[in-house]
């Protein structure tokens, strides 16, 4: 086994899978992001990182990088938001209404096709946009 684990994984079309599952590997890249940037800015106690990392994947902090980087993105980007805004989600999570919840599963979708595709350079140009309009300090 390599060094470099996650980057020896399979190779994966993001286009023969549907955009909920774009979203749930989203999810898990834009945590892991988030967290990497939380502890790059200095030592702090585990139970304030978490605090902070809740208050920026939460839905409505989504939702919300997504009207902030409409016109950062490309049009094929938009047409996955879009994709990801219509997925049909069984349940709302508590705290969050249904259209942010969508706009937050859109993020998601972006981040997750991006990452699936293995356009690493886009995905870091995405994610490090994010960290400028989300102050992740």
């Amino acid at each position: 086994m390599s060094d470099s684990y996650f980057f020896d994984l399979p190779k994966i079309n993001p286009d023969q899978l549907s955009p909920a599952v774009w979203a749930y590997i989203g999810d898990a890249v834009y945590e892991l992001f988030v967290r990497h940037q939380l502890i790059t800015g200095g030592p702090d106690k585990t139970k304030n990182l978490h605090h902070k990392a809740v208050s920026k994947v939460r839905a409505s902090f989504q939702a919300g990088l997504v009207n902030k980087m409409h016109s950062f993105l490309k049009e094929s980007e938009l047409e996955i938001i879009k994709r990801g805004r219509n997925v049909k989600s069984g349940h709302v999570p508590a705290g969050s209404d249904p259209i942010t919840y969508r706009y937050s599963t859109a993020f998601e979708a972006l981040i997750g096709y991006l990452y699936l595709k293995e356009d690493y350079a886009r995905l870091m140009e995405v994610l490090q946009k994010t960290a400028e309009l989300g102050d992740y300090d």
